[in-house]
């Protein structure tokens, strides 16, 4: 028989008296809603060059994905793979079923039998930030490694073991960048952040800087002429392309007709070796039909320019592959006259912004990575594309107006803040453009005033609904802002969360700031969030220190961790009704909850266990519907009414069903 509501209540509150407390981890129901649109976030492409219909995708938090047919289809190849930010492939020349794949935190990965299963090769490897690969294609045992901040470690057994290589490097030890001269694999090559390039002819063993010419020293890509191998290329990061034919002695820049010179990566015919393409952040892909002398724009059909990979059919040159950041993998069989998308299977987006309207709270919008904006009216049951006018697709930040709920902003990586009037419908672009904006906020008193946080420029201000926008960085003294906090109840009073710096406080509405950072053991600092209760309460996400907690409005912070198995923190959110109630949605342990205001941490769901998760968004009217925005698998919802917790802090019982399950 079915037992009254009175008698769960009495038994909630015998529970919550004996110290039991019934949540999410032990009823959690966490579905994909949403599994994304096809593409993503290409980091490596690498073409098997003895059957060139097989080719591998490394992707930034999807792994690595297989085609058998150039192309046309493809499957995600993950087994034994730990790490699913794939930042570099390498595929030995002499056995193609054996290849590389370098990750973001996880080192290096082998597999023998054509990426069906992964093994863990990191003996001795002792930074697990692999940018860059490159194979000795005489003695393909021998392979290189560049990692970010522990420079070239190398391997004479297959990856079996590896060590440190770095003498004459110095400081420079954010390697990017990897290439060795076919004809004379003694000689090695490596492209730095800050450092240029570095040469070796002992396989490593020590290292100069042949940079002379070289003007710009952060260095993406580097490419050899197959045939004249003392020719060489460097792409850069806004300095262009840069040739040398001494092998790396002399360095000249070649830009005519480059129009775009954020250089991502390069790739030669080997055939043809005159002919190179270069790919940009934001330009898409260029071409030189004479070694770097003039370039021309081929981008016909390539509906994303963020290009990050290129690859090249050695046996059939004329057919290219460009990876890019956010649109996936678009394939050439014209030497770049034309482009098509081949994605079919490759699910790779990521969900970097989240936001609800908080009227009609079954509507959300959801923002990615290179896809733009998807809207769902009916609670994530469908989702549809708004795109007109969007003319930026990387969306980094949404922002719905409280107030007139049709108005929402975008805020984009390299477009700065697009404005809708039509919840979406239509985008136009605000006053503040061509900035890479990480976080909007807008003041919940008077919704015309809006602040914006960008990567390298700070904070910008705008009293006029985003018409105009204004720098408001007095005392900011770092102006990589990725996060933004407005107190609820004095709305002058405001917090940046900066790359390296730390968090930063405004109680004059953006005017002066000054550090806040007493007790903050990590600067970078991705995720802000302030208890609409208690406003003196503060919470930060850190990347690589967890979460820290503010009890007296930003004077202080200590360490709340407890339970939390990631301590690279992404996303926080606080239940509005049961502010003790806070998520953390973490790179690579999926989504956290605390119940106790961040004393203790449980993971939510284990099928989230793995995840990655970027962005969350609490339905303000059932504030037990959360949604899960994440890298390469989509959007997750915890559904209403599938928690029962104490509240707030004041003793009281929240009761979301009628039965204690």
């Amino acid at each position: 028989m079915k037992k009254p509501l009175v008698y769960h209540i009495v038994m909630v509150l015998i529970l919550i008296a004996l110290g039991i407390l019934i949540h999410g981890n032990s009823s959690a129901e966490v579905i994909q809603i949403f599994p994304g649109p096809e593409g993503g976030n290409i980091k490596a492409l690498a073409i098997n060059p003895v059957n060139t219909n097989t080719l591998y995708a490394g992707t930034g938090g999807g792994g690595v994905f297989k085609s058998t047919n150039g192309g046309d289809t493809w499957d995600d190849v993950n087994i034994g793979l730990s790490s699913f930010f794939v930042q570099s492939l390498a595929i030995n020349p002499v056995n193609t079923k054996t290849l590389y794949a370098g990750t973001l935190g996880g080192g290096i990965f082998k597999s023998t039998d054509g990426g069906d299963t992964w093994v863990a090769v990191n003996t001795d490897l002792i930074n697990l930030n692999v940018q860059a690969l490159a194979i000795n294609p005489v003695s393909p045992s021998i392979l290189y490694a560049g990692t970010l901040g522990g420079g070239v470690f190398k391997s004479t057994n297959g990856g079996d073991t590896w060590v440190a290589r770095n003498n004459g490097l110095g400081s420079n030890l954010n390697v990017q960048a990897l290439a060795i001269n076919p004809a004379d694999p003694l000689t090695v090559y490596a492209g730095t952040l800050g450092g240029g390039v570095f040469k070796s002819t002992d396989e490593g063993g020590t290292w100069v800087a042949p940079n002379t010419g070289l003007t710009n020293l952060d260095v993406q890509a580097l490419a050899i002429n197959p045939v004249t191998t003392n020719i060489l290329y460097a792409g850069t990061n806004g300095g262009g392309v840069f040739k040398s034919t001494g092998g790396g002695d002399l360095w000249v820049a070649v830009n005519s007709g480059l129009t775009n010179l954020n250089v991502q990566a390069l790739a030669i015919n080997p055939v043809t070796t005159n002919i190179l393409y270069a790919g940009t952040l934001g330009g898409g892909v260029f071409k030189s039909t004479g070694g770097g002398d003039v370039w021309v724009a081929v981008n016909t059909g390539l509906t994303n320019p963020n290009v990050q990979a290129l690859a090249i059919n050695p046996v059939n040159p004329t057919m290219l592959y460009a990876g890019t950041n956010g649109g996936g993998v678009f394939k050439s069989t014209g030497g770049g006259d034309l482009w098509v998308a081949v994605n079919s299977g490759l699910t790779s987006s990521s969900f970097q912004a989240l936001a609800i309207d908080p009227k009609t709270t079954t509507t959300l919008y959801a923002g990615t990575d290179g896809k733009g904006m998807f809207k769902s009216m009916d609670g994530g049951g469908n989702f549809f594309t708004t795109n007109d006018g969007l003319t930026n697709r990387n969306i980094k930040a949404l922002l719905v107006d409280p107030d007139i709920t049709s108005t929402l902003y975008a805020g984009t990586e390299g477009g700065g803040v697009f404005k809708s009037h039509n919840g979406g419908e239509t985008w136009l672009s605000s006053g503040l453009t061509n900035l890479s904006v990480h976080a909007l906020a807008v003041n919940p008193s008077n919704t015309n005033t809006l602040y914006a946080g960008t990567f390298g420029d700070g904070v910008f201000k705008s009293i006029d609904g985003g018409d105009n926008w204004s720098e408001a960085n007095t005392g900011l003294t770092n102006l990589f802002v990725q996060a933004l906090a407005i107190d609820p109840a004095k709305t002058n009073t405001l917090y940046a969360g900066t790359f390296r710096g730390g968090v930063f406080k405004s109680t004059d509405g953006g005017d002066n700031w000054s550090e806040a950072n007493t007790g903050l053991t990590s600067l970078i600092v991705q995720a802000l969030v302030i208890d609409p209760d208690n406003t003196n309460i503060l919470y930060a996400g850190t990347f690589g220190g967890g979460v820290f907690k503010s009890t007296d409005g930003g004077d202080t912070f200590s360490a709340t961790n407890t339970g939390l198995t990631s301590l690279f923190v992404q996303a926080l959110a606080i239940d509005p009704d049961f502010t003790t109630m806070i998520y953390a949605g973490t790179i690579g342990d999926g989504l956290f909850e605390s119940t106790d205001a961040g004393d203790r941490w449980t993971s939510i769901d284990s099928d989230l266990d793995d995840s990655s998760v970027l962005a969350l968004a609490i339905d303000p009217e059932s504030p037990t519907i959360v949604y899960i925005g994440t890298v390469a698998e989509g959007i997750y919802k915890i559904p209403e009414g599938r928690r029962v917790t104490p509240g707030g802090g004041n003793g009281s019982c929240f009761i979301t069903t009628g039965e204690v399950k």
